[in-house]
């Protein structure tokens, strides 16, 4: 991966698809998850999914390799983490909601 970020315009292209576009997208991803109370070992087809589609606009936007895998990892682990949290924080939420009265008992 060396030389992924080595200007501006990398760095920025990365943070406006990649965290933004792609973050966004597996976030919702997690989200439907947890609201349908799906198992979390599925998110992660979900967020490779969602790997594959940002790793094809960085290709066909601005040229950049499509077939790189260090690259695809890079993308592979921020839509993970994004998807993640949607999918713990939606979970925790309707948990909350869902259960909130035996969870404040303290027994």
């Amino acid at each position: 991966m060396e030389g992924a970020f080595s200007d501006s315009r990398s760095l920025m292209i990365f943070l406006a698809l990649s965290v933004a576009l792609g973050g966004a997208a597996a976030f919702s991803a997690g989200r439907a998850l947890a609201i349908g109370w799906r198992p979390l070992w599925q998110g992660v087809f979900y967020a490779l999914g969602v790997a594959a589609a940002v790793r094809f606009l960085h290709y066909a936007l601005f040229a950049e390799p499509l077939l790189s895998p260090a690259r695809f990892g890079l993308d592979s682990a921020t839509a993970l983490i994004f998807m993640l949290a949607g999918f713990f924080w939606t979970r925790r939420r309707r948990m909350k909601l869902q259960y909130g009265s035996i969870l404040s008992r303290g027994d």
